[in-house]
């Protein structure tokens, strides 16, 4: 491979809908993918449903035109539609070429790939939001008898040996596998963390539509996080299988699903838990108190009536602090992601958490190279189906005017 002004290194809604948009300033790039379009898509559990209502797949030039806004796609129709976008512009994919490294070199950027070396003015990173399954350090401890697997290995619960789930994290993921587990017949523990959580649907409308139109809440700029860590904290708990429906520790814990807080160790075969579940239900609570404002607040300021929104009903912890791991086939780690890039990108441009630090996308310390995609990039929104176009045509911009104002040919 040779030398292009601009390469995208993943092809997920982030890296197209940057490649969109550098092809409408006619600015030549490539995108390179490791393995095919929507990757990321592809590899979620067989039952995976779109969390955000379909409206929320609205991209540039690419809006949503369905007949079912607020509903929830599966898996395969995310992809299929995010392979739709790609041929909508002809975007310069290339499949099956992954970057193993990226360096810089003389005022240029050099990316070693599985196709030969790359060298490029500009570079943008959309790998992704979700890069590294974390898991806890006590994971280490687990007894080598027992399946241990991180949320994007889990395909379906017949996939899993037979026996008891411990499933360890309780964001979206957490929720939504410790359901199906429980549905399919399988003991589950849940072992929970702190996590907001809302009503799927108030007033005929989703709750993710109400915030959208309605408030800044998707808005809000990674400055006004209280710190750096907090870009890490939990996705809202919903679900949009079967339709779209309400999952929370609550509902849960009426279906049937033991939980307990958090895993704080495991020894002689015994796991034991944090009693801090009530506190983490109260934190959930409390989040979900300030949603509730939110919309008062705002749509009041409007002249507008806010929906009628529930009022949680009381928890009750059924204390359970350890139990004995005979008998359990598996245990599923889904206790969130962290950034990857500091194992194939060797550039000083990233933080302690190993975030990109940027300015509107654009890395502050090494020229040239930009992010799209990632959790509160810019905003709330940005690593979201509906919230990367914004940010791509910010980068977009950035490129082309680091190249100056006269087109580069596709």
């Amino acid at each position: 491979m040779g030398a292009d002004r601009v390469v995208i290194v993943g092809a997920g809604q982030a890296g197209l809908a940057v490649s969109h948009e550098l092809a409408g300033l006619g600015i030549g790039h490539v995108v390179l993918e490791r393995a095919r379009v929507a990757q990321t898509w592809r590899g979620r559990w067989d039952s995976f449903c779109l969390v955000t209502p379909n409206w929320t797949m609205s991209l540039p030039g690419f809006p949503y035109d369905g007949d079912d806004p607020e509903g929830f796609i599966p898996r395969a129709e995310i992809v299929s539609r995010l392979e739709r976008y790609a041929a909508s512009f002809g975007a310069p994919v290339e499949e099956g070429v992954e970057v193993r490294s990226l360096e810089s070199d003389g005022g240029e950027l050099r990316l070693q790939t599985s196709a030969g070396e790359v060298r490029a003015e500009n570079v943008v990173l959309c790998t992704g939001a979700y890069q590294r399954p974390h898991r806890p350090k006590v994971a280490g401890e687990l007894p080598s008898g027992i399946l241990a697997i991180d949320a994007e290995d889990y395909a379906n619960p017949s996939a899993l040996p037979p026996g008891r789930v411990l499933v360890v994290g309780s964001g979206q993921t957490g929720c939504q596998l410790a359901e199906e587990l429980h549905e399919a017949g399988r003991d589950v523990i849940l072992a929970c963390g702190r996590a907001p959580w809302g009503p799927r649907r108030v007033g005929g409308r989703d709750l993710v539509t109400w915030l959208h139109d309605k408030t800044t809440w998707f808005e809000l700029a990674l400055s006004a996080l209280p710190s750096p860590a907090a870009r890490l904290a939990a996705n809202i708990q919903l679900s949009g299988r079967d339709g779209g429906h309400d999952l929370n520790y609550r509902v849960l814990q009426s279906h049937g699903v033991q939980l307990a807080g958090r895993l704080a160790a495991v020894s002689g075969g015994i796991a034991r838990f944090e009693p801090d579940l009530e506190a983490s239900v109260a934190w959930g609570d409390a989040r979900y108190a300030d949603m509730c404002r939110l919309l008062r607040e705002q749509m009041s300021a409007r002249g507008e009536t806010p929906p009628e929104m529930p009022e949680p009903e009381k928890f009750h912890d059924d204390g359970l602090t350890e139990v004995r791991l005979d008998g359990f086939g598996a245990v599923v780690f889904t206790s969130g992601f962290r950034p990857d890039y500091g194992r194939w990108v060797h550039l000083p441009a990233f933080d302690d958490l190993g975030f990109p630090i940027t300015d509107e996308g654009a890395s502050t310390v090494v020229p040239g190279l930009y992010f799209t995609g990632v959790h509160f990039l810019r905003k709330r929104k940005s690593s979201l189906l509906f919230g990367v176009g914004e940010d791509a045509a910010i980068v977009a911009g950035r490129i082309g005017e680091r190249l100056g104002s006269r087109p580069v040919p596709a």
